[in-house]
């Protein structure tokens, strides 16, 4: 409270709003999305421009409104953290926004940024500047504000640094602190999770991600249609790729081929090797910011993978034609996915080149 009294001597600033009332709710939501786009900030409805604390009216209905028009009305949407306090015996609600992590934030398609106690929209050549900015960076390396270690599985943690050490020689000792592999593998930034971290490491990553799931489903005939198994599994990017590949060998057929000794083998119609690697590619290289989920379709005549999310830049559809370089979405994801399981074949989960001599598979 102490805190709030010294706010109110300051008066308002490029982080600090005041209004009289939610009447003025309009003008706050121009407000918030200008916090957004600069240092984040935070807005006291019950105070006047004159730091005149006059109280405001709470109901259940005041508060879902203004959480509701801030999500309705700014882009991309977020979630405010609201709360009611009691200033000098009045109340007053007060609504706190951290600085974006996904600029630049709209309100009714217009982006407005904070200049002292104005906000004023973000001219196109520094709204171009952000955007291209926006796309240096990898949602995978972005903070997981919300979780703290309490939320990493310790056990996933040292089974894959185990294998990472065996496998891919990887020069660090299973035993050491949870939080120090995590930071050598990268997966924390000055002692914060990174989403990367919860989505591979994660007790519960479905927490923080619901779109993080992979559906798969066996479809009775050539369209998709009518299905005779559909399964959504959760967990960890790593279990989901064990989950939806054992899933796609349980519901395709094998055939038997004699060869002499031994007398007969039995061979997949389908190379689970190619399944794999679809499958991998589908939810590590998968686009995380979008609400829908990984999906694989079984078919009479076909297997279908799909991820989420377009090519990445500069990619296009006929440069997967020809060779071409690799262009992960999800840096942290690959590269971590790289030092893991070594299942079939003794091959890594995901290749660390964009291709694999002599082996070429389409699934479509």
């Amino acid at each position: 409270m102490n805190e709030i009294v010294k706010l109110l001597k300051r008066g308002e600033s490029e982080t600090l709003e005041f209004k009289k009332s939610t009447a003025q709710l309009d003008k706050a939501l121009k407000s918030i999305c200008a916090f957004l786009n600069h240092k984040g900030g935070t807005i006291y409805f019950g105070i006047e421009e004159n730091r005149k604390v006059v109280g405001q009216g709470v109901s259940d209905k005041t508060m879902k409104s203004i959480s509701q028009k801030i999500r309705q009305r700014i882009k991309p949407e977020i979630s405010p953290e609201i709360k009611v306090l009691e200033i000098k015996g009045k109340e007053v609600i007060e609504v706190k926004v951290k600085e974006g992590s996904n600029k630049p934030y709209y309100l009714d398609s217009i982006a407005y940024k904070r200049v002292g106690t104005e906000n004023v929209v973000i001219a196109p050549e520094e709204l171009e500047r952000i955007i291209i900015e926006k796309r240096k960076k990898y949602w995978s390396s972005e903070i997981c504000e919300e979780a703290s270690l309490n939320d990493i599985d310790e056990e996933k943690v040292r089974r894959f640094l185990g294998k990472a050490k065996y496998k891919r020689n990887f020069d660090v000792e299973p035993e050491i602190p949870i939080k120090e592999a995590l930071e050598k593998l990268e997966l924390m930034k000055n002692g914060k999770l990174t989403n990367a971290a919860i989505l591979l490491f994660g007790k519960n990553p479905q927490k923080f991600f619901l779109q993080a799931e992979t559906r798969c489903a066996r479809f009775k005939g050539t369209k998709p249609i009518e299905f005779t198994d559909m399964k959504v599994f959760q967990g960890s990017i790593i279990e989901q790729v064990e989950k939806a590949l054992r899933f796609v060998l349980d519901h395709i057929p094998m055939r038997v081929e004699i060869k002499g000794k031994p007398a007969r083998e039995e061979k997949y119609e389908y190379p689970p090797y190619a399944i794999r690697e679809a499958i991998v590619n589908a939810i590590c290289h998968r686009d995380y910011t979008l609400p829908s989920n990984a999906q694989v379709r079984i078919f009479d005549d076909r297997i279908e993978v799909w991820g989420c999310g377009s090519l990445p830049e500069p990619l296009r559809i006929e440069d997967l034609k020809k060779t071409h370089r690799s262009i992960p979405r999800n840096p942290l994801i690959a590269k971590t996915a790289y030092r893991d399981l070594k299942r079939m074949e003794e091959l890594g989960i995901i290749e660390g080149i964009g291709e694999k001599k002599g082996r070429y598979y389409v699934l479509v």
